[in-house]
């Protein structure tokens, strides 16, 4: 059984946890309403350029000839797999989920006997990757010194795939991200860049008429790296709030979890020095009585 001084600090140490994590709780809730609302104005940006891209393929006159950033080179052998997670932890299971959904996809390609390469965004994800999916990435890229990702940033990721898609060292391309829907739900997805996936634009978006100038397959030449660029950005600002709502419930269970300990220890705390008390009294009874 623990001595009183042993639980006396343990009891200390548990509440210095809980302060942090009680701090760490209000900083993610005070980051959290400006990214969510970034989130949220970035989804119809997004969602029009794929209206607009949508748009612009129905005018294509000759698919052979059409940009191979929209309608791919003909093959499927090569996956190129971005996986978008965080540099930083305490955040409840919002890296392990996106690497959940990302493993099953990898097994299903390795599975159909094609080839992957994997790109990891964040520190956290290129960790869990590293110990089963290790010798298929490829590259690493970490924002950790910056204290904010901005449309840059998506951009020198855009420039990387479509680099390496000109190189020919991938045939399609796909990122894994969480999409935050609310503080206690985040979900984990994926979003096929290149090709452009217009099976899923045809479902998901709704008919727009444009008239454009100039002409359709110079306006997709200047709009399809502009897009990935946009789908990446959009990536970024859905995991920023869902990062925040997810360190933000952690925090907070973690908090309340040190709340119950405390209790816990405090009474097995006064316990012991009840006992202790009580030993006392009765030796000195007992030794008073043998006088």
């Amino acid at each position: 059984m623990p001595s009183l001084d042993d639980l006396k600090k343990r009891i200390k140490s548990v509440k210095s946890t809980q302060k942090i994590t009680k701090a760490m709780k209000m900083v993610a809730a005070a980051k959290l309403k400006k990214a969510q609302e970034e989130a949220e104005k970035g989804r119809p940006y997004s969602e029009k350029m794929s209206n607009i891209i949508l748009n612009l393929t129905k005018t294509v006159n000759d698919p052979a000839n059409a940009p191979k950033l929209l309608v791919g080179n003909g093959d499927d052998k090569t996956y190129l797999c971005v996986v978008a997670t965080a540099d930083r932890g305490l955040c409840g299971g919002f890296n392990t989920n996106i690497c959940k959904l990302a493993r099953k996809e990898f097994k299903k390609i390795l599975d159909e006997k094609k080839e992957l390469k994997i790109i990891t965004i964040g520190s956290k994800g290129h960790d869990q990757l590293k110990r089963s999916f290790g010798n298929y990435i490829i590259q690493n890229i970490s924002f950790k010194n910056r204290k904010k990702i901005s449309f840059k940033e998506a951009e020198e990721i855009c420039e990387i795939i479509i680099n390496l898609y000109n190189q020919k060292q991938f045939d399609k391309c796909i990122i894994f991200y969480n999409n935050f829907k609310n503080v206690i739900t985040q979900i984990p997805q994926n979003k096929q860049l290149i090709p452009v996936d217009l099976e899923n634009s045809k479902n998901n978006n709704a008919e727009f008429n444009y008239e454009f100038e100039p002409d359709e397959e110079e306006i997709l030449d200047e709009l399809l790296p502009k897009n990935i660029s946009t789908q990446i950005y959009k990536a970024f600002l859905e995991n920023a709030a869902s990062e925040q709502g997810s360190r933000m419930t952690a925090m907070d269970n973690a908090t309340r979890n040190a709340g119950e300990l405390v209790d816990k220890l405090t009474i097995n705390y006064n316990r012991s020095r009840q006992a202790s008390i009580t030993k006392e009294l009765i030796e000195i009874i007992s030794g008073a009585e043998s006088l």
